[in-house]
């Protein structure tokens, strides 16, 4: 038993990054993000994948999802880079914004890239971990 069960019991009910990712809830980025250079796992929550990476194949010449996950990612990794090295680099989020192009209406003509905020948190994984999660600034 741990300190934490002796002191308030045992969980009610867990629900680890694991099961998030199972469920769908966290989408698996670590694929791409080791080629923009994270050294850790990343994952983004199920509705910044939705603004920012998914698109249909209506129009596949327009834009693609490799593309647009490489460009959250990589402005991701240029946030957290100017965080570290700037005069405050406390904090486990950084807010950052990328373009893209909206979900809203696609595929009946060309919507113009907009920005949209994001943020990238640095956190424990399930086992304590350091893992990345990208996600829209009202998440949590």
């Amino acid at each position: 038993m741990s300190d934490m069960e002796a002191l308030f019991g045992a969980p009610i009910h867990t629900y680890t990054r694991e099961d998030a990712l199972a469920d769908g809830e966290l989408v698996d980025v670590t694929h791409m993000a080791r080629d923009a250079q994270f050294r850790i796992d990343v994952a983004m929550t199920r509705a910044a994948w939705i603004e920012t990476v998914e698109w249909d194949d209506e129009r596949p010449e327009l834009q693609d999802e490799d593309g647009r996950l490489w460009d959250v990612l990589h402005m991701a990794r240029t946030a957290l880079h100017n965080k570290a090295t700037s005069s405050d680099p406390s904090g486990d989020r950084v807010t950052y914004r990328v373009y893209r192009v909206p979900n809203e209406n696609r595929g009946r003509g060309w919507n113009a890239p907009e920005l949209i905020e994001l943020t990238v948190h640095i956190g424990p994984g399930d086992e304590g971990e350091a893992v990345v999660t990208i996600m829209l600034p009202n998440e949590s």
